[in-house]
């Protein structure tokens, strides 16, 4: 497992061993010892997710307040841009995003810890999305952050408007926004 650093230094990109031939191929998707020695995070993980879009579908901005959700991402079919915003007002990185593809093809896994909104555009056909969680999702602690918040200036991969669910379509502004001290 390769971490990669991202400018946001809490958030971290996580590239997997893939050992492929002919057959295909084969990858240890999580194993708690080693994302614990190479990112330094050491989290107890609580839930799994899996999640099917069309092309065209962003969900997000999303977190949880006052139960924060750290997520370990991943793309098991299709492809997707991928993005965290720090929404910590006291830290440096206040407001400030990171996007990547992840995609089937190149197996790769962002860290999302707590104190982040995250959200993404599928870029392909369609995209399943599996993600892993540190805390259980609470209807109650759901908040957001509107996805094209001038504030945020996400430079999202899409060239018209994407598909949003009717509560994603009203999330907030940052600035109007409960966020993180």
């Amino acid at each position: 497992m390769q971490v990669i650093a991202t400018p946001i230094p809490d958030v971290v990109a996580i590239e997997p061993a893939v050992y492929g031939d002919d057959r295909g191929f084969f990858f240890e998707s999580f194993n708690l010892a080693v994302f614990t020695e190479a990112t330094g995070v050491e989290r107890s993980w609580v839930q799994d997710n899996h999640s099917r879009s069309s092309r065209g579908v962003l969900r997000g901005l999303h977190f949880q307040k006052p139960r924060p959700q750290g997520k370990l991402i991943r793309c098991s079919a299709g492809s997707i841009f991928d993005v965290a915003v720090d929404v910590r007002r006291s830290s440096p990185t206040f407001l400030e995003w990171f996007g990547i593809e992840l995609s089937a093809q190149n197996h790769l896994q962002l860290w999302v810890p707590e104190g982040f909104a995250h959200g993404f555009v599928v870029m392909s056909d369609f995209a399943e999305v599996q993600y892993k969680t540190t805390d259980y999702y609470e209807p109650a602690s759901e908040r957001g952050v509107l996805w094209n918040d001038p504030a945020l200036g996400i430079e999202w991969p899409i060239d018209s408007e994407p598909i949003l669910s009717d509560k994603d379509a009203a999330l907030p502004n940052a600035v109007d926004a409960e966020l993180f001290d």
